[in-house]
C-alpha cells in the first residue's frame, strides 16, 4: 500500500468520500444564510440566531466521537454510509421545520451525520493512500469542502434574487443539501474494506493481498504474509504518553482553529454586511462572501493539497495558522479597516486563503495519520469532535462579541486563538512521506502487544 502507485480506484474513492464534505460544508455554511432569513420571520434574538448556527456542530461531536469508534471496532466499511444515510434525513426534516424547537432537532439529526463523515471518510481515504500521495489524496477529499461551501453562497444568492417568498427560499436551501449525499450512498457501501484494517487489525492478511492488487489495478502482486495483529484499547491508547501528548496536538490545534474559522465563516453574512453598512441587502452580502470566497480560499483548498506532501504536513499547519491570524490581527488593530470595504477584503481574502493553505486542511489530514490502525479513527473521531465543540462555541458567540465589540474586536480574539494553534501543532509528529506505520510507531506497538522479546535481532526496523 505504501509504494502502490495512483490508480483508477484512488479517483473513485477521492470523489465517493469528497462529496460528503461537499454536502458537510454545503449544511454547515448555508446556516448562515438561513439563519438571517429566519430571525426576521419568526422574530428570533441573537441567542436563538446563534443556536440555530451552531446546534449541527454541536451535534458533530457527538457523531465524530461515535463514528470515529464504531469503524475501529467494526471495520470502516460495515458504517461507511450510514453517516450519509443520517445527513439525507437530517436536510430533509430541517426544510419542514414549523418551528425553532424543530429546526434545532432537526440540525442536530444533521449534525450527527456530518460529524461521523469526519473520522470515516478522512481514515479510509488515508488507508487506501501510498505515502508519497498521501496527503494531496486526503487533502482533495477535503478539499470538496470549497465547492460545498461555494454551492451554499451560489444556492442562497441565485434563491434570494428569484424574489421568491424567503419562507419557501429558505427551506429550498436546506433541503438542496440532501442530494450529494443521497448521490454516494450506493458507492459508499460498495467501497471494499481497507487493507490495512484487514491485516493489522483483523489479521485477514489474504484478504489484504487481494484488495491491494485490485487498488493497484494488477499493478502490484501483493505478497505479504505477516500475521501480526494487534488491537489497542481504548483506555491503552488514551494511557500512552506518546499518544496522547500527539492527540492533545491535533485535537487542541484543531478546537482552536475551528473556533476562530467557524465563528467566522457561518457571521460572513453578518460580517460583511456590517462593513458593507446599513443600506446593505443581504443578497449584496452574499454576493461578497461568495466573491471573497471564491477568489481567496478556493485557490487555497486546491494548493494545499497539491503542495502539502512537498512541503510537509505538519510545517504547512506552522505557515497557516500565523499568517491567518496576521490578518486577524491587522482587521482588529489598524484603525478604520472595518468601515473601509477594499481594505477590509483584502485583508479578510488572505485570512480564507492562509486558514485554507494551512491549517483548515492540516488538521483535517494529521489527525488521518498519526495514530495506529486500530486506533486512528477513534483520534481522528475525538480530534474531530473536540474541534467542532470549539466550531459550536465561536458560531454561538460570535454575534454576541461582535454585538459589543464590534468585528475588530471579535477578531482579535481570532488571531489569538490562532497563535495558540501554531504552539500546539509542535506536539504533532511529521507524517508527510513517512509510512503510516513509521509515523505511529506501530510495528513496535503489534510486538509488545503479543509480547514477542525485542532484540536488534529480531525486530523489524522501519520500513524495513
Amino acid at each position: 500500500m505504501d509504494e502502490a502507485p495512483l490508480s483508477r480506484f484512488h479517483s473513485r474513492a477521492v470523489f465517493t468520500s469528497g462529496m460528503g464534505f461537499f454536502t458537510d460544508a454545503y449544511d454547515l455554511f448555508i446556516i448562515g444564510t438561513v439563519s438571517t432569513i429566519i430571525a426576521k420571520e419568526w422574530h428570533l434574538s441573537t441567542s436563538q440566531v446563534g443556536l440555530i448556527n451552531s446546534t449541527t456542530l454541536i451535534a458533530a461531536f457527538v457523531g465524530a466521537f461515535v463514528f470515529g469508534r464504531l469503524a475501529d471496532v467494526l471495520g470502516r466499511k460495515k458504517i461507511y454510509g450510514l453517516e450519509a444515510a443520517i445527513m439525507v434525513v437530517g436536510a430533509l426534516a430541517s426544510a419542514f421545520s414549523p418551528s425553532l424547537v424543530w429546526l434545532i432537532a432537526f440540525r442536530f439529526v444533521l449534525g450527527i451525520g456530518v460529524g461521523g463523515d469526519y473520522p470515516v471518510s478522512a481514515v479510509i481515504m488515508s488507508e487506501y493512500a501510498n505515502r508519497k500521495d498521501r496527503g494531496k489524496l486526503v487533502g482533495l477529499v477535503f478539499s470538496m469542502q470549497a465547492l460545498g461551501t461555494v454551492a451554499g453562497y451560489a444556492v442562497g444568492l441565485t434563491l434570494l434574487s428569484t424574489g421568491m417568498n424567503q419562507d419557501f427560499a429558505w427551506r429550498i436551501m436546506l433541503a438542496l443539501g440532501a442530494v450529494p449525499a443521497a448521490a454516494v450512498l450506493y458507492s459508499r457501501r460498495k467501497m471494499p474494506e481497507s487493507p490495512r484494517y484487514l491485516a493489522r487489525v483483523e489479521g485477514k492478511v489474504a484478504e489484504a493481498n487481494e484488495a491491494i492488487t485490485t487498488f493497484s489495478d494488477g499493478v502490484v502482486d501483493a505478497r505479504g504474509d505477516s500475521d501480526r495483529a494487534a488491537r489497542i484499547s481504548f483506555g491503552q491508547f488514551l494511557s500512552n504518553r506518546r499518544w496522547l501528548l500527539t492527540l492533545i496536538g491535533t485535537a487542541g490545534s484543531w478546537f482552536l482553529f475551528d473556533y476562530a474559522y467557524y465563528g467566522n465563516s457561518v457571521s460572513a453574512p453578518l460580517i460583511v454586511k456590517s462593513v458593507l453598512g446599513h443600506g446593505a441587502t443581504i443578497e449584496q452580502a452574499l454576493a461578497f462572501n461568495l466573491i471573497i470566497f471564491t477568489v481567496a480560499a478556493v485557490p487555497g483548498y486546491f494548493l494545499a493539497a497539491q503542495f502539502m506532501d512537498r512541503i510537509g504536513h505538519k510545517r504547512l499547519q506552522l505557515i497557516g495558522f500565523p499568517l491567518m491570524g496576521l490578518a486577524f490581527l491587522l482587521i482588529g488593530v489598524i484603525p478604520g479597516v472595518t468601515a473601509a470595504i477594499v481594505p477590509f477584503i483584502i485583508l479578510f481574502g488572505i485570512s480564507y486563503f492562509f486558514a485554507e493553505f494551512g491549517p483548515n486542511t492540516t488538521t483535517f489530514v494529521l489527525s488521518a495519520e498519526v495514530f495506529p490502525t486500530s486506533v486512528r479513527s477513534t483520534g481522528h473521531g475525538i480530534s474531530a469532535g473536540v474541534a467542532k465543540v470549539g466550531a459550536f462555541i465561536g458560531v454561538f458567540v460570535f454575534p454576541i462579541i461582535k454585538a459589543h465589540f464590534g468585528v475588530a474586536g471579535a477578531l482579535r480574539i481570532s488571531a489569538g486563538f490562532a497563535l495558540l494553534g501554531f504552539l500546539l501543532t509542535f506536539l504533532i509528529p511529521e507524517p508527510s512521506g513517512k509510512s503510516l506505520d513509521d509515523v505511529s510507531d506501530e510495528e513496535r506497538v503489534i510486538l509488545e502487544a503479543q509480547r514477542i522479546v525485542t532484540s536488534p535481532t529480531v525486530v523489524p526496523q522501519p520500513g524495513a
